[in-house]
């Protein structure tokens, strides 16, 4: 599977080749949240600084490369019609995939994000690198095989890969996942590029979540906790997802909030992580929700963050005890503390969360975003 029109950059970073410069991506950015009504080359330019013969220049070259089309007129106080432009969303198009430990899921998204394919299969996460680099293959292929061929015929620009930590961003090598210890080592990205022939970028499941949730329009600094075959975190503070010098960032489920408790598969004992699954397997929700109340709570306290966010397989398939128990402990510490309650709601986007947001990895950078 080889991509058109995509390269990686530098720092893992995918690049579309019609894009030459930062204020090209800005300008596509700008169409893309503008939506099919458009945007005129003035209000561009009054949104963006720049001047109106350089956006001129620029909407040209997305015209040419197909990434912008006209999309009417509109009326203007004196002179001529405004002509708008808008995205075309079918000029590119990217792969998210998500890798839980008995799961994989892969979609394809277009420049708006919208999701055009969706595949899931089951997987071992411990069966080897060989059959995860299998799995991952063969969901992509068929993914994007869904498709009809009209709708592919531009740039696949990559594929962006979500899954537990911990794990380096940047090089695309996994630690110690974990529970997967074997996998210790091993270069992800690059096995991955090499297979499907195109641009991959690896993170952990929570940030590629938190990166959708952002890209989809959640402002601020918030705390995406997911809850699913493991428990952690996705931070985005200031707009930006935020990960750490070692981008060991929000290995959340991680803390311990009870000395020699039970043991976690992280080698420690009493992390919220095994107290939240052991009584997820005890069918007791009520205790699963107290224990997870008590971890966000940490993180409120920490960050000071403005919204928590619950998602993954175990919180979509009950969300009301979670709400209550979370938003309970929540509510207790900010009496204790005089302040307002941190707001506390369902993630969008149910299971298809992390591979959504994962596919931002990818697109991020097109459109001038660094969280890619």
């Amino acid at each position: 599977m080889r991509g058109a029109g995509g390269t990686a950059g530098p720092g893992g970073g995918v690049n579309l080749l019609a894009l030459r410069s930062h204020n090209a991506a800005l300008v596509l950015d700008l169409l893309r949240t503008a939506g099919p009504d458009g945007i005129s080359r003035l209000e561009l330019a009054e949104r963006t600084g720049l001047t109106p013969q350089a956006v001129s220049k620029i909407t040209a070259r997305l015209r040419e490369d197909g990434l912008a089309a006209q999309a009417g007129r509109r009326a203007s106080t004196g002179g001529k019609p405004r002509t708008v432009l808008r995205l075309v969303p079918e000029a590119g198009h990217a792969v998210g995939v998500h890798l839980d430990r008995d799961e994989v899921r892969a979609v394809l998204v277009d420049l708006r994000g919208t999701v055009l394919g969706e595949r899931r299969a089951p997987l071992d996460l411990g069966a080897g690198a060989p059959a995860v680099l299998a799995a991952v293959t063969e969901a992509v292929s068929e993914t994007v095989a869904e498709v009809p061929p009209a709708g592919l015929d531009r740039a696949l620009l990559g594929a962006g890969v979500a899954l537990p930590g911990p794990l380096d961003h940047a090089r695309g090598v996994l630690h110690r996942v974990t529970g997967f210890p074997e996998l210790d080592g091993f270069p992800l990205r690059d096995a991955l590029a090499e297979r499907l022939g195109v641009p991959v970028l690896v993170d952990k499941d929570t940030n590629a979540a938190a990166l959708g949730l952002a890209a989809g329009g959640e402002g601020g600094s918030f705390a995406y906790v997911h809850l699913g075959t493991g428990l952690g975190a996705g931070l985005v503070i200031g707009g930006s997802v935020h990960r750490g010098a070692r981008t060991g960032a929000g290995e959340f489920g991680h803390q311990v909030i009870l000395l020699d408790g039970p043991p976690c598969s992280c080698g420690d004992r009493g992390c919220v992580e095994a107290l939240c699954l052991g009584a997820v397997a005890r069918g007791d929700l009520d205790e699963a929700a107290r224990v997870l109340g008590a971890g966000a709570a940490n993180l409120v306290g920490l960050l000071d963050i403005d919204v928590v966010l619950l998602g993954g397989r175990t919180v979509a398939a009950a969300p009301e005890p979670f709400l209550r128990g979370v938003g309970s402990v929540l509510e207790a510490r900010a009496r204790r503390t005089g302040q307002d309650p941190v707001p506390l709601r369902i993630a969008p986007g149910g299971g298809r969360a992390v591979a959504v947001g994962a596919a931002q990895l990818v697109l991020g950078p097109v459109f001038g975003r660094g969280d890619g």
